[in-house]
């Protein structure tokens, strides 16, 4: 179902909880919504949609198909190619703001199946995970 966007910083700001097989209606929701969204927006955190679990789900361009990709308990393990850029979000007011990413990240996560997975992404899926991954964090660019 597709739900509505938070914009509330003091909400944002907040640290997600580890999400479990209970949250798949959640993970749903989020990617309904991401879909939604998706002429304007490329990747979605739980929070983003008033819960405060971590959850993510965004548009993999790593295959040869673009996909979308939702991820439980996402965590950076190793990051390596720093660079300054700009970003956008949906849950925030104004125009895009600065921040550093990493070219390249090795990420640790759970598939809806609750199956662990260690994958490495570079370039823009990269950048568009490190920004969910804030999220979850309750970093805000």
């Amino acid at each position: 179902m597709v739900k509505e966007l938070m914009h509330d910083p003091i909400f944002l700001g907040g640290r997600s909880e580890t999400a479990g097989k209970e949250d798949l209606p959640t993970a749903q929701d989020l990617l309904d919504t991401l879909m939604a969204h998706r002429e304007s927006c490329v990747g979605m955190a739980a929070n983003m949609i008033g819960v405060r679990k971590r959850i993510i789900a965004f548009l993999d361009e790593s295959g040869r198909c673009p996909t979308y990709t939702v991820m439980f308990n996402p965590e950076i393990i190793k990051k390596d190619g720093v660079y300054d850029t700009e970003e956008g979000c949906l849950s925030l007011l104004g125009g895009p703001r600065s921040c550093r990413r990493y070219h390249s990240i090795k990420v640790r996560y759970q598939t809806p199946e609750m199956q662990v997975r260690i994958k490495t992404y570079t370039g823009w899926t990269a950048q568009i995970i490190q920004h969910e991954v804030d999220h979850c964090a309750g970093i805000l660019i």
